[in-house]
């Protein structure tokens, strides 16, 4: 399979921000590779602009989140079909940062997941534990549970990324053991093919070698996806189609 690595630009970025993506297409020689794919999750307020100005280059344009219901009376909500409209293909869900800020239980990111199906886009269904929950022992099953509840009931493709909360935007991560233990385990619990995803202070230092571990199939990148100088080596590290 494709690795697919995943630029989270999370509530960062205006229009002049495309300079950046223009500097990675730089980088790449003109257009993405196509031994992975490349997506950026921008604002949704650049969803549109950028999905209609980079769909030649492949790079292509997803959302970061999404309401369940596909219209209605939902103030500052965004759907899965008004997604897919603008151009995305993919959208985040179930975010460690949504998960606590706005307490979206592990029903609701099925919720959505099942939306992005409806609208014709893939979900990225996020899932990942806490430090205490860690240090605990129950890294296991918190994220196997997060699974049974998160994940779509279809046989359409979806994306799994496990995101470690202590490691998002921390500098932390964990061993390369732990990565490959927790893959192994969620590769277990999903469908035939699904891609698996690691997120948490990816960086251009460590990107190699996490990519390189078994069942690791792509990245969810933060803080490093905002800068083409940091996220090309990023692109670049994964070791093409699996």
């Amino acid at each position: 399979m494709k690795p697919l690595i995943a630029g989270n630009w999370k509530m960062n970025g205006l229009a002049a921000a495309s300079a950046e993506i223009d500097a990675l297409i730089r980088l790449l020689g003109g257009s993405a590779p196509d031994d992975r794919d490349v997506l950026i999750c921008p604002p949704a307020t650049l969803v549109a602009a950028f999905a209609a100005r980079y769909s030649d280059e492949a790079i292509q344009i997803g959302g970061q989140d999404c309401h369940p219901e596909a219209n209605g009376a939902h103030t500052g909500d965004i759907s899965a079909e008004m997604l897919a409209d603008a151009g995305a293909g993919f959208v985040i869900v179930g975010h460690s940062e949504r998960r606590a800020d706005h307490g979206e239980t592990d029903a609701v990111v099925k919720a959505k997941a099942q939306a992005a199906f409806r609208a014709g886009l893939t979900p990225i269904v996020c899932v990942g534990e806490t430090k205490d929950q860690r240090e605990a022992g129950k890294a296991l099953e918190i994220v196997g549970a997060q699974l049974e509840g998160s994940l779509p009931e279809t046989g359409e493709p979806f994306v799994v990324a496990y995101e470690p909360v202590w490691a998002i935007g921390t500098g932390l991560t964990p061993t390369i053991d732990d990565i490959a233990e927790m893959h192994d385990f969620i590769r277990s619990k999903t469908p035939q093919g699904t891609r698996l995803l690691y997120g948490g202070s990816v960086k251009p230092g460590n990107a190699k070698e996490i990519l390189a571990v078994t069942n690791v199939n792509g990245a969810l990148v933060g803080g490093a996806s905002l800068k083409a100088a940091d996220f090309h080596p990023i692109v670049t590290a994964a070791p093409g189609e699996m």
